[in-house]
This record gives C-alpha cells, sequence and structure tokens, in this order.
C-alpha cells in the first residue's frame, strides 16, 4: 500500500502551472510557454546533461545546497559527453535563487538541463541550450524503510559512456532497473556492475555498514554522487570510518544495515535486500545518525555551514 501511494503521487503530481516560470537561455519565461525544437538530438537520443539540487528553508533564509558544486559537475559532465557549456556557474546560481524567488519556493528540488539543438547525425552539437526549473518534491522514496532487490540489469560498461557524467541517456537504464524492481514488489532496485559487484541504485549511491564501520563502492562504475561525498565529510567530523571497497552481494547481504545517499533521495535507510532483513535496527544505525546530521547540515543548524 505504501509503494502504491507513493507512484500515485509521483505520477499525479504537477511539476508546474500556468504561473510557473523557468530561466530559459538567459531569460525568464512561463513553463507553459516554453518548448524544444522536435529534431534535437536531445529528444532523439537522449544527448543532454543535468542536475539535481535541493535548496531548504533555513533560518538563514533559503538556500540552495553545495550549488556551486552540482553546476561544476554539470560542466564536468558536458565536457565529458562533448556538449558545449558556454556559461558562467556563478551567474547560473544566480538565476537559480532567481528561479525560486519567482516561482515563491522555499523548500525545493531544481533541475538545470543541458539540451541540444536539432541534428540528425551521430556528431557533436553546434547549438545548445539551458534552462532552471524547480518544483517541491519531498525525498524521492518517501521517509520509511525500503525493501529492495538485486537488478537483473547491469551499470553501463565505463569504457562505453563516461559513467561520471549526468547524462540524460544513461537514465534509461536506472528507469528500467527501478520499473523491474516495483514490478517485483519491491521499493527500489540495486544495479550491480560489469563485474557483478554490487555499484549503485538507480538515482543514488549505497553505503553498508559493518562491524561499526562504513563501506560503499569505488569510483568507476558508479555517478561520483555530491551528497555521497557529503557523506565522507560528515563521517570524518563523526569520527566513523568510512572506507571505499568493492563488495559482493554476498557481502551486501551479511550486512549489519544499508542506506541510499542522494539529492532526492537524501538518505534513505533500506530495510532488506531480496527479502533478507537487515539485523540491526535502522534507529540503532550509523545511517540514521548520518540522516539526522545531514538534516541538520542542510538546514544550516548549529556550526554545519562549515561543509556546505
Amino acid at each position: 500500500m505504501k509503494q502504491i501511494k507513493q507512484d500515485l503521487y509521483l505520477s499525479h503530481m504537477q511539476y508546474f502551472n500556468s504561473k510557473t516560470v523557468i530561466y530559459l537561455n538567459g531569460s525568464f519565461v512561463k513553463a507553459t510557454e516554453a518548448g524544444t525544437d522536435l529534431y534535437s538530438q536531445s529528444l532523439h537520443y537522449g544527448y543532454a546533461a543535468f542536475e539535481g539540487i535541493r535548496a531548504y528553508n533555513t533560518h538563514n533564509g533559503t538556500r540552495v545546497f553545495k550549488a556551486k558544486a552540482h553546476f561544476e559537475r554539470l560542466k564536468r559532465s558536458c565536457q565529458l559527453a562533448r556538449i558545449p557549456f558556454n556559461w558562467d556557474i556563478e551567474d547560473l546560481i544566480r538565476q537559480t535563487y532567481k528561479v525560486l524567488e519567482l516561482n515563491n519556493l522555499k523548500d525545493a528540488y531544481i533541475r538545470p538541463l543541458v539540451f541540444c539543438g536539432p541534428n540528425m547525425s551521430l556528431s557533436a552539437p553546434a547549438k545548445v541550450s539551458i534552462m532552471i526549473c524547480a518544483w517541491e518534491w519531498a525525498a524521492y522514496l518517501g521517509n520509511d524503510q525500503l525493501k529492495v532487490g538485486i537488478s537483473s540489469y547491469q551499470r553501463p560498461n565505463p569504457k562505453s559512456l563516461p559513467i561520471e557524467a549526468k547524462i540524460s541517456a544513461h537514465y534509461v537504464n536506472s528507469i528500467l532497473a527501478t520499473t523491474e524492481a516495483k514490478s517485483n514488489g519491491y521499493d527500489e532496485a540495486i544495479l550491480l556492475d560489469m563485474n557483478n559487484n554490487v555499484a549503485e541504485a538507480p538515482g543514488a549511491n549505497l553505503f553498508i555498514e559493518r562491524n561499526g564501520k562504513l563501506y560503499t563502492p569505488p569510483t568507476g562504475n558508479i555517478l561520483p554522487g555530491i551528497t555521497r561525498a557529503t557523506v565522507f565529510q560528515l563521517c570524518k567530523r563523526l569520527d566513523i570510518e568510512c572506507t571505499e571497497r568493492v563488495f559482493t552481494v554476498e557481502d551486501l547481504k551479511i550486512a549489519d544495515s544499508a542506506f541510499f545517499c542522494g539529492t532526492a533521495v537524501e538518505i534513505a535507510g533500506i530495510k532488506s535486500v531480496d527479502e533478507v532483513v537487515f539485523p540491526l535496527k535502522w534507529q540503532d544505525s550509523l545511517g540514521a545518525t548520518l540522516a539526522r546530521t545531514y538534516k541538520c547540515l542542510v538546514l544550516e543548524k548549529q556550526n554545519y555551514e562549515v561543509i556546505i
């Protein structure tokens, strides 16, 4: 029942209305009046780069969490995919705050997208555009512990695509994995890499806890998440040992606890993998401690502003 309600919420939610304003190529326009070319490489080939960013209503006002890091990754994604990126990052951050202001958003999910112009050839684009939109969005996977399943789909071979880039076409893999997981009665999937080692979720990184220590798959077959990097920072602050390590499904299933992390999901506890229930209660886990600390960080409570 929980998953049905979550799916209905996601499928029926309204991302924009007649009053919504987006940033498009240097101007602010109504979302209902904006359009794109039906012959664009982005539409036909998934040739685009995007970011997912969150803004939080803090005691210091609305603050976009790690805005510079996100836009720098957007630029890097474009460079890796040979998509031109000719915008100033500081200006894009200013325009992002303006989008929030114009739409009266204080807590919001922000989606910048660099997309390509019309071109049916398989060559790098000459014309590109950028848009920034935002909407209210709760934690992507909800606030309850998750039942997850190992996907039959693998992460793409890193020699075939720049895996560390956040490219739109990559997310066909994510859609297939999540759709399969939900059809099998799970909340989300875990994908393996080409060597059958644990990689990540369709839209989040993964950490496991074992004997009071945290482990996460190394970069190379995963998206190097900004929230993932934040977890490392928080672990250092909290004196929690956290190590990158290759591990298998068998290693995952004997863990004490596990969690996903990402901008959209924030920090989400995992209850079970393929019906194997983790023995450690979530409230007693390192993941729960990090989730509470992460919330303090993004809301700028206490002195957590230091690592924003």
